[in-house]
C-alpha cells in the first residue's frame, strides 16, 4: 500500500492547479481500477484541514462535507476511519476547533480518557482537561 501526502487531497479537493489535479484524478483511478487502496493518515487530515481552513478559507461546514464525501472513495483508506467518522458527526455539532477535535478523537481511539492542554477554550470541550 502506498500513502499520499497533504498535497494530494488539496490538489483534488481544491482544483488549484490543473496539471496536478488532473495527475491526482488519474492516481485515483488507476488505484480505483486495481482495487488498490491510498492511505490518508492522521497528520495528512490534520494538516489538510488547517490548509482548507487557513489558506483557502474554506468554510467549516464546507470542509466537513468534503471529508465525509472523501470517507466514501474507495481507493481512500483512512486511518482510524471510525475516528474520522465520529469526529465529523461531533465538529457539525459545535464551534470547537477542528483540529482540537481531531486531536481529541484520535486520543480517544487510542484509548485516552481526556487530553491534557494549557488551551482554556479548548478545555470546556469534555475530551479535553485543563491543566492548572
Amino acid at each position: 500500500m502506498k500513502a499520499i501526502d497533504t498535497n494530494i487531497l488539496v490538489r483534488f479537493l481544491m482544483n488549484d492547479d490543473e496539471n496536478q489535479a488532473k495527475k491526482v484524478l488519474a492516481l485515483f483511478k488507476r488505484a480505483e481500477r486495481n482495487k488498490d487502496e491510498l492511505l490518508v493518515s492522521m497528520l495528512v487530515v490534520l494538516e489538510t484541514l488547517w490548509v482548507l481552513a487557513s489558506v483557502y478559507k474554506i468554510k467549516r461546514a464546507e470542509i466537513l462535507k468534503a471529508f465525509s464525501d472523501l470517507l466514501l472513495l474507495p481507493m481512500l483508506k483512512f486511518e482510524s476511519q471510525a475516528v474520522l467518522q465520529e469526529f465529523i458527526r461531533i465538529a457539525a455539532e459545535n464551534q470547537y476547533d477542528l483540529s482540537d477535535l481531531l486531536i481529541a478523537y484520535s486520543a480517544k481511539g487510542q484509548g485516552a480518557e481526556t487530553v491534557m492542554t494549557f488551551d482554556k477554550k479548548a478545555s470546556h470541550f469534555a475530551l479535553f482537561e485543563l491543566v492548572r
